[in-house]
Order: structure tokens, then sequence, then C-alpha cells
């Protein structure tokens, strides 16, 4: 049997498409491994979203070939879309795949029909289970390479959807992650009104899944009707948000159909709803025409919504997009300097959000054991949580008290009562 190495860098729609492939390549009569160097085959999904993140593809290149020189590769994703010839030159790789074909990746490799293999609780390490169900987009930010590169939206029919969730369920799966690359567009273009809100609804009221998780959603893709669906306890308390700046000012010229007054509008409802929820954003700092004012502005407004956290990217020119020939462009020092401060703001907004649960009890979905005897694993609202336990607590769900030690960046707890089998915990709103 053939022994495949996956990996990808990037966005969760990213790692889904790998899981997904995953999947594929066993119903070829595949083996997966975990580490590289078994491997006669080695499978990267690239990024590119910045220009950071299209070097760090190339240098996962290299890594592969380095560790495995004997092992066939194939490089797909978005990299390789917007570059397809400079994957060519490098040693070790066989195919170059586009977004295009992605999806098709094993039946070009092996030459045969892929079909989805039954999901299986050891194909893959991680328990929360990556699902895209949307690729593509149709808005129109400055800034961004990804709607070139994905191209036009398009969606899994909801029944497509609603099956691979139920045959996970039957697999055993816990929690399920909804991505993709503008998932609050979900439907549209298949004619759906609120088609994530319809999605989300037929899921929780179709299924027996403890835990479904959204995430990125543009903040104008945010319904009431989609908000309502926290009321269900089995849809984690985390909105991903992605703000990119905290002044009116550069989202208008980044593109951005919302203004800060109505994003805190929207934060505001969703923690009514649900009191508890985790809302985290992307931000963009060094945009071009940010000024001094403008980069204090967002500071400001971003500290003020207390997120719980904060993915924060400076700026990177992105040939093809209308903002690489907007003026005023900010030195990349100062990106820099900007993005540090943004980030250490965002260590102390992650420190208080987590200081909020400590005495807490929540229900924790754990992932894995480390070579300490430590369990890691979330709680439906994002905090990392580890425990001490020689139970086997691998895809298993229970509540948990948080103290306020930290251990490698999460909370230590301690599992208050037995294991739940069926992963369902109450937890307090």
């Amino acid at each position: 049997m053939k022994r495949v190495y996956l990996t990808a860098l990037g966005c969760r729609l990213n790692a889904a498409e790998i899981e997904e492939l995953a999947r594929r390549f066993v119903g070829a009569g595949y083996l997966i491994v975990t580490e590289p160097e078994r491997a006669e085959l080695l499978l990267l999904n690239s990024c590119a979203v910045t220009e950071q993140a299209a070097s760090r593809s190339c240098n996962h290149l290299q890594v592969l070939h380095r560790v495995n020189p004997q092992a066939k590769i194939a490089v797909l994703g978005c990299w390789v879309t917007g570059d397809p010839e400079a994957a060519h030159d490098y040693p070790g790789v066989s195919w170059v795949i586009s977004n295009v074909d992605k999806m098709r990746a094993v039946e070009i490799i092996t030459g045969q029909a892929a079909p989805l293999a039954p999901w299986r609780p050891d194909l893959w390490p991680r328990t929360r289970v990556f699902l895209g169900v949307q690729t593509g987009c149709d808005h129109h930010c400055t800034y961004c390479i990804t709607r070139i590169l994905r191209g036009a939206a398009r969606s899994r029919s909801l029944p497509e959807v609603l099956a691979l969730v139920q045959e996970m369920v039957v697999g055993g799966v816990r929690e399920v992650v909804l991505t993709g690359v503008s998932l609050g567009s979900y439907g549209a273009e298949l004619g759906m009104e609120e088609g994530l809100a319809t999605l989300v609804a037929t899921l929780l009221r179709e299924t027996e899944l403890p835990r479904l998780r959204l995430s990125s959603i543009e903040p104008w893709d945010v319904s009431e009707r989609l908000l309502r669906q926290w009321e269900d306890p089995r849809l984690c308390r985390q909105l991903h948000v992605p703000l990119q700046a905290g002044a009116d000012g550069t989202l208008r010229r980044m593109g951005r159909q919302i203004t800060t007054a109505e994003f805190a509008s929207l934060v505001a409802r969703a923690r009514e709803i649900a009191p508890a929820m985790a809302v985290t954003t992307d931000i963009l700092v060094g945009f071009p025409g940010e000024t001094a004012e403008a980069f204090l502005a967002s500071l400001a407004f971003v500290e003020e919504l207390e997120f719980a956290r904060l993915h924060v990217f400076p700026y990177s020119e992105r040939a093809g997009t209308p903002a690489v020939s907007l003026p005023d462009q900010v030195p990349w020092q100062l990106r820099k300097e900007r993005a540090a401060r943004m980030r250490q703001l965002g260590r102390r907004l992650v420190a208080a959000f987590r200081e909020r649960f400590t005495g807490q009890v929540l229900p924790v979905l754990w992932e894995h054991q480390d070579e300490a005897g430590f369990w890691h694993g979330w709680t439906d609202n994002y905090i990392g949580v580890v425990t001490k336990s020689t139970a086997q607590l691998h895809n298993r769900i229970t509540p948990v008290r948080l103290s306020a030690t930290i251990r490698r960046g999460k909370l230590c707890g301690e599992i208050t009562s037995g294991i739940s089998e069926k992963g369902s915990v109450k937890r307090d709103q």
C-alpha cells in the first residue's frame, strides 16, 4: 500500500480541503501517514494570501524535499494558481495543480477514480473536522488576492453538506467547523436567501452533532436570523468577523462594506444573545493612507470592543489588486512596528477574556496528549485548555473547571465529572 503525507498552509478552507483529499486517497487505496519521511508521495496545499505566506509555501516545499528526497511531491492551491511556473522549478515536484482542479488531485495523481472513504476518527489527528461548504468570493476588498485566485463564489448544495455531516456523526465526529472563502455568502448563487442561517438551522435540526462551529464570516453577512442560531447550545460560541481596520477612512479605501459604528452594533447584539461569546477578528495594519492618527484610532477601537483573539497582519502588496496603486504607501518597517503594537494589545485581550472564565465549568473537547501527559482541548468559546489525566480523552467532551494557571499558553483545568460519550454537556449562557 502506498503511503501519502498531506499538509496545508494558511486558512481553514485549505485544511478542510486536505482532510477531504485524505479521505479520497484512502478511497484510492493509500495509507495516510503523519511523518513526511515515511511517505512515497508528499502533498502540500499552498497559500498566497500575503507575500510572506507565498514565501512560506516555497520554504515548506524545500523542507519536504530535504526530509524525503525520494518522494514525489504534489503542490496545490493558491500559490501555484498565481505562479504555476515557479513551483515546477523545485526539485521533487511532479504535479502542480491549481485551485480549479484541486479537488480532482487524487484522480490526477493516481489516474483512477477517487471515491470519498467513510470518515474515521483515526484518519486525522485533530478531533475538530473542517468542512469546506463554499469557495470563491464576489466581494471586492481592494487588498485581497484570494478572490482572484479562488474565483467567483460557489457553494456545495445543502443536501450534500447535510449528508456529509450525518456521515461524520455516525463516524464519531464531535465537532464540525464550517469553512469557506466567503462563508457568509453560502448559497447565494444557488438562489438561497440567508443561506448560511438556513444551513446552520438545518444541521442543528437534522443531525445529532454535539458541536457546530463557524469559521470567518464577513460582518455584513451576519444577519439577525444567523445570530439567533446561537440560542442553540450546540453552536459553538465563537463569532469570527474580520474588522481589518478600526478607522472608517481606512475601511472605505479597503472596500469594506461596513462602518465602525455598524461593526460595534453587530458585536453588541452577538453578546446580547450569547454573553460568553468569543468575538475574534482579523486586523490589517499599515494599509496605504493609514496615518498615525488612523492607526491609533484602530488600536483604540480594537481595545474598546474587547476581542477574544486577534489575527494581525501587516499589509502586503499583492500584484493584481487595486491597493498596490493607491497613494501614500506605508513604509514596511512602520507596518511591522504597528503590527507589533497591535499584537501586544491582542495578547492582553486574550488574557482578559480567559480571566473572565476562571473558576467556571465549561465543556472541553479533548484533542491530543503531549509528551508530559497533559491533554489539550478547546472550550466551545475557543479557550485552549490543558489537564493532566491518565484517562483516554481523545475526541471526548467533558465538563472542566478552569483555573488561573497557564501552561503553554492555555488555561489549566480539572475535569469535574465523567466523560460524555455522546459529547453533550450543558453550558451556561
